[in-house]
């Protein structure tokens, strides 16, 4: 389910399913909500710490509560897909372990006629319903893992920056049937945080209800663990570096739009490579022309007498072991050089990649490349930036803007 599930799952597929799997008691018809009124005391934000890594773990996760009286569940964050869902007792057809018991929902159920139900549909997979039938979902991700169930509303308590607190009923997908390949490895989560633009993500109907601005962020910490923002309030008002969302009509992906690539400050002649942001991604993925000058690069710098070859480390397809084993990564840097993104459609502005942003230290005192090729794994020509690449920097998504910032920050100390 993200590149953590070992590959990366970019394009979030949306079809409308059968109804009628819930049968007895589980009527469908909405949680009552109490008279939320649109708020205009914009300013604040709701910040969660993070758990996890690039390497070994391969993901991040946030702790949510969820439900009246609330319940903790973990969930994997993912800017490159919209839906949050957490595994459902409805009852289960197919749940794959989990830390915790799945979410049992209570007629709940998100009608038909709901507009979150409509934005996950297109016309074209969108059979007749009547607008009082429950919402029907699947989600299925570029690495086949997949999630089907229905749409539910429920209470998701939060604590402002400003020392506020709210329980908004908030829509999301109560996931019976997960699917899993057998070549993937799942992460120890309940679910999927989608932190995509559409309306049907969390920051999106937070803004909608006028609690937060329409932006969301990350810091990823190279140590391990980091933080999670939703709303504007903890955005240094310096130092950020910002690039225009560049979107086809039907995109929904924080995309850069093209970038030329440099190593060590040199053209590569990479130019015009398509760049997309996704924290669902444990890995940065290039196109296989663009992987393969890139690695032709990096394999002409490197010193033979100082690194070979690690064919026996199957940690990534591209390893290299040193004289002696290597005890951290910063003793391995040295031996590489820089990377740049330039972008194309923005002056001067370039997102700047070093060695620690696409090297991993792997438990037998090597170093791999952290750039994988992404025509391998069905991404065809999109060009990912994952986790390994973002670490250590604050990155912003200001769907109100529409634009995305970066500026190198503390990601082990949470914003007060």
């Amino acid at each position: 389910m993200r590149g953590k599930w070992e590959v990366v799952r970019l394009w979030v597929l949306y079809c409308l399913l059968l109804s009628g799997f819930f049968q007895g008691g589980f009527s469908a018809f909405n949680l009552p909500r109490p008279p939320w009124k649109k708020q205009s005391n914009f300013g604040s934000s709701v910040v969660f710490p993070l758990v996890g890594n690039v390497y070994p773990k391969g993901y991040y996760q946030v702790t949510l509560n969820v439900g009246q009286p609330p319940k903790p569940y973990f969930l994997d964050i993912d800017t490159g897909s919209d839906l949050t869902w957490l595994q459902c007792d409805a009852p289960c057809v197919k749940c794959i372990p989990a830390p915790h018991s799945p979410y049992k929902p209570s007629k709940n159920v998100v009608k038909h006629k709901d507009p979150i139900c409509a934005s996950l549909h297109s016309p074209a997979n969108h059979p007749r319903h009547t607008p009082d039938e429950q919402c029907d979902y699947e989600v299925e991700y570029a690495d086949h893992c997949s999630s089907l169930g229905v749409l539910v509303r429920d209470a998701f308590p939060v604590k402002f920056t400003n020392g506020s607190s709210i329980a908004p009923p908030l829509v999301f997908g109560c996931g019976y049937d997960q699917e899993v390949p057998a070549s993937e490895h799942a992460p120890y989560t309940d679910g999927i945080l989608g932190l995509g633009n559409g309306k049907s993500s969390i920051v999106s109907q937070l803004s909608s209800l006028g609690f937060i601005r329409n932006v969301v962020g990350h810091c990823l910490s190279g140590q391990g663990g980091g933080f999670l923002f939703l709303g504007d309030d903890v955005v240094p008002s310096s130092g950020i570096v910002w690039s225009p969302i560049v979107r086809e009509s039907s995109e929904k992906h924080y995309s850069l739009g093209p970038a030329d690539l440099l190593f060590g400050g040199q053209a590569t002649g990479i130019k015009g490579l398509p760049i997309i942001l996704d924290s669902g991604s444990t890995f940065t993925y290039f196109n296989s022309d663009a992987y393969k000058t890139l690695l032709s690069s990096i394999k002409k710098n490197i010193d033979t007498k100082q690194l070979t070859d690690a064919v026996n480390d199957k940690s990534l397809p591209v390893c290299w072991k040193g004289s002696k084993p290597f005890k951290s990564l910063i003793d391995a840097t040295r031996y590489f050089k820089p990377l740049t993104l330039s972008f194309t459609k923005a002056k001067n502005i370039q997102l700047q990649l070093t060695p620690e942003a696409y090297l991993i230290h792997t438990d037998k005192g090597n170093v791999c490349l952290g750039i994988l090729n992404g025509s391998e794994v069905g991404l065809g020509d999109v060009n990912i930036i994952g986790d390994i690449s973002m670490l250590d920097k604050m990155v912003i998504y200001d769907n109100e803007k529409q634009q995305i910032g970066w500026v190198p920050a503390n990601c082990n100390k949470l914003p007060s």
